[in-house]
């Protein structure tokens, strides 16, 4: 299993991220034991990379996100980093799948919550190669958060994240934004119904990871990786559960 550590963005700082609530987040300020300049967001990257010793990290441009400038130059400093950037902001199109990329990162990520029509996803994945992008099924206490104007409300997550997999996605992420930050735990059941209607692509989820008895669980519902922020911070996660999460069976294919 992959663990994938999450560096949320919001105003040029590498904030806590709680609920989706996201006008009250806070820097971070502490990982892993170690403290940073508060929401200093490389600071937080290198002690990921270094210190707990993760190959991937993901980064959300919230402020592209809510629909603001993207944090450009920031984003293309933490794909400098050394790991492969898995980056979230926004993207909509596939001039912007190709800029996300341009800036150094390895996949690009197009949220439920701000894509017009499966059409566009299509359109991004022939653009930039399916294998380069991620659909972030996001969801806020299970229900699919959807763009106003743009995705249908009502389909169920499964269905949503089978015809995303239809469109050529070659990664599938289901993140709850209710449950990030909270430590509430994943939807375990919701996670295994998804990997059943959409089997073949790379399988991650976030939001409530506790530790690594849910990464164990996540591994069992049939997911290949997740995205951590909080249980990485406050040390619940450390390098040990990180090596014991590789070890975990990869179900993609």
């Amino acid at each position: 299993m992959r663990i994938i550590g999450v560096v949320d963005l919001l105003a040029g700082r590498a904030v806590h991220a709680r609920a989706g609530l996201r006008a009250a987040y806070q820097p971070v300020r502490s990982v892993a034991g170690t403290t940073i300049e508060s929401g200093d967001a490389l600071s937080l990257a290198r002690t990921y990379v270094a210190r707990l010793g993760l190959t991937e990290l993901y980064a959300a441009d919230l402020d592209a996100i809510m629909g603001g400038a993207s944090q450009d130059v920031l984003v293309a400093a933490l794909a400098a980093v050394g790991a492969p950037l898995w980056l979230d902001a926004g993207v909509s199109s596939a001039d912007r799948a190709r800029h996300a990329l341009d800036l150094g990162a390895a996949r690009v990520v197009v949220g439920l919550e701000t894509l017009s029509s499966y059409d566009t996803l299509g359109e991004i994945c022939a653009a930039v190669g399916g294998d380069k992008v991620a659909f972030s099924l996001d969801l806020r206490d299970g229900e699919p958060v959807v763009a106003s104007g743009g995705i249908s409300p009502g389909e169920a997550a499964p269905l949503v994240a089978a015809r995303a997999r239809d469109t050529g996605a070659g990664t599938v992420i289901v993140i709850d934004l209710a449950r990030v930050g909270t430590g509430r735990g994943l939807d375990l059941e919701l996670i295994a119904r998804v990997r059943e209607a959409a089997p073949g692509p790379v399988l991650l989820a976030g939001g409530g990871v506790r530790g690594v008895d849910d990464l164990t669980r996540l591994s069992g519902a049939g997911c290949d990786g997740a995205l951590v922020a909080t249980a990485l911070h406050d040390g619940r996660i450390g390098v040990g559960e990180i090596a014991a999460a590789r070890r975990q069976p990869s179900f993609s294919r």
